[in-house]
Order: structure tokens, then sequence, then C-alpha cells
């Protein structure tokens, strides 16, 4: 068990610092999501966070982890998603060496490793029903049996869940327990989408051309009127994600000038006397299907190696299912013809 209320080390103190600076943001969704995650950081209850792709759930419970009692304590992520029905006990509460075929050796589950600590259940909404059940009994008094053995055995972890979708209307589908929901939903967080982050959008993108301005060793800009306001139009359905990832990308394929608008591809010119007007569109055109054919065949060699599972494919290529599958759909890629 760990000593009561723990102090932050330098290290600790360091990391909370660096996540306080990337929680970037001035209008009032923002700041009212803020108040909200400080007043969950400085209880103990378990916390259950909601919010679409890409609305910075994890970093969120990472905020309400390094800004709580156990902030000198471990924060240990579990994917959800990613958890094969057959091994989540095992990943869970560990096992013991032979408790199931290919246990070469005894290993600590995730619970273990967060004793003291946060444990961090994101994609909670993706667990079947039979994980439910496995979670749920676990959640009623924190004590566990690793596979293989007849021994009980207890921890001490703050829960912290997230999911993309909203548990209480899942439940209403029943599609998810209701009695687990209850358990984890003592302190509720739902982030706002950017859409509804007025503002914000401009804070971000500044954010992240300085942050890969630094990472990169490249000049960064201040950005023009007309892209902010371009930025600001975008709907952005992949929320703060997709625009650090649009960011990124633009950043490192403009050389170091980021953030140009992208424009639908149009046929290319007839040759004029006017080479510069015929030339960069012939360029934007040459970029354009460079990026489509990096895109098509990054994605085939993605299914290839996870021999067509579209799970473990987008595991793979660190992105979530969901989007993964639109990228597919975008590029015309069958699933089981990769």
């Amino acid at each position: 068990m760990p000593p009561p209320n723990p102090q932050p080390g330098p290290c600790v103190s360091e990391g909370r610092k660096r996540l306080h600076d990337e929680i970037v943001g001035a209008s009032a969704a923002h700041q009212r999501m803020v108040a909200q995650l400080e007043r969950i950081a400085a209880t103990e209850a378990p916390a259950l966070i909601e919010g679409e792709t890409g609305s910075g759930k994890e970093l969120a419970a990472r905020v309400i982890h390094y800004g709580g009692l156990r902030s000198a304590r471990p924060f240990v992520p579990v994917n959800c998603g990613a958890l094969p029905e057959m091994l989540i006990e095992s990943e869970l509460f560990g096992h013991e060496r032979g408790a199931f075929t290919d246990a070469r050796q005894a290993r600590a589950g995730l619970v273990a490793e967060a004793n003291g600590g946060t444990l961090f259940l994101d994609e909670v909404d993706a667990l079947s029903g039979k994980a439910q059940v496995t979670l749920l009994r676990f959640l009623q008094d924190q004590r566990y049996r690793p596979l293989g053995t007849a021994r009980e055995l207890s921890t001490d972890v703050r829960v912290v869940a997230a999911s993309n979708r909203p548990l209480a209307a899942l439940v209403a589908q029943g599609a998810f327990r209701a009695d687990l929901m209850y358990r984890l939903k003592i302190l509720h967080l739902v982030l706002p989408p950017l859409r509804e982050r007025v503002g914000d959008i401009d804070l971000l993108a500044t954010h992240f051309i300085r942050r890969f301005s630094a990472k990169y060793g490249l000049p960064a800009r201040t950005l023009s009127t007309q892209e902010l306001q371009w930025l600001r139009s975008q709907p952005w359905p992949g929320n703060i994600r997709e625009l650090e990832n649009w960011v990124h990308r633009e950043f490192l394929m403009g050389g170091g000038i980021p953030l140009r608008q992208e424009e639908p591809p149009r046929p290319e010119p007839a040759m004029t006397e006017d080479w510069d007007d015929s030339g960069l569109m012939r360029f934007q055109l040459a970029k354009a299907e460079a990026v489509r054919l990096f895109e098509q065949d990054y994605l085939q060699r993605a299914l290839r190696q996870a021999e067509g599972n579209v799970t473990r494919a987008a595991q793979m290529v660190g992105k979530e299912r969901r989007a993964f599958g639109k990228l597919l759909k975008k590029h015309g890629i069958e699933r089981d013809a990769a």
C-alpha cells in the first residue's frame, strides 16, 4: 500500500507542469472544463470522462491523476478496446506460470502495476458483456485472483474511465451494464468538442506550431488572418487530435511553413505563358497525388501485416479503429482484400 499522501518529487512536479501546459484554451467551455478537472483531481472517487474522439480524454485523465494526491504513484492506461476478451483477466489481474497455453512465467497484472495510483480505462464502452462482469466484480472491493491461483489479492487504485459514447445511451440500448456505469460514474466530466470552444482553435494551432518547431528545429511563424479564418471554418470531427495531426502534416510537408489551405484537386490547366500559375498548380496536384498514393500503400501494408484484421492494423499504426476504417473507405480499400 502507498504511504499516506505521498509528496510529489521533482519529476512528478515537472510532469504535472508539462501536462497543464498542454491544457490550452480560453473559451468559456474550456474554462468550465478546467474548473471541473480541478475539482475531480482533488477527490479520490472513481470518475468517468466522456467526449467525442480526439477531444482529449487521456490528457484529462492524466491531469486528474497528476493534480491529485496520487501523483507520486503510477498512472497506468488500459485500452479496453484492444484487450482480447479471452485475455482480459490475465491482463488486468496477472497469471501464474502454466495458467494457460503460452503462460511460461508468472506475470503481474495492470491493477497490481497501478497499486496506489490511477488505473485509466480508456474506451471502456468497448468492453464485452463478460469483460464488464469481470470489471464490476473487481470494482466492488478491489480484490482479485490472478489466473491459475486460488489466493485472493487486494489493491488500492483510483479508477478513471473514458468513453467515446455516452454510457447512459448504451445502457438504454442494453449494450452496457447499468450497475457498472453507476460504479464508474460517481464523478462525471463531459469534454466539449472543438466546435463548441469558440476561439480555442487559434490558440491550439499556434501551440502545435510551437511544439513542432521545437521538436524538429524548424522556424515557426505567426498565422495570417486568412489562415485562421480557414481553420475556424472547418468542422474538425476528429477534434483536437485531428487539428494536431493536420498541423503536424502541414508543418512537415510545407518545409517549416505550416497551415497552407488545401484546395480540392482541379484539372490541370492548359499551358500558358504564365509559368508561375500553371507551375504552382501542377505542384499542388503532384503533392496531393503523392500523399494519396502514400496513404493508400501504407494502409494496404498495415492490413497485410495484420492479416486483414482492421482492429490490429489500427493499433499497429496508432489510430483508433473507427478513424482507420474511415481511411479505408476514403481510399476504397476492401478490408478483406488487403
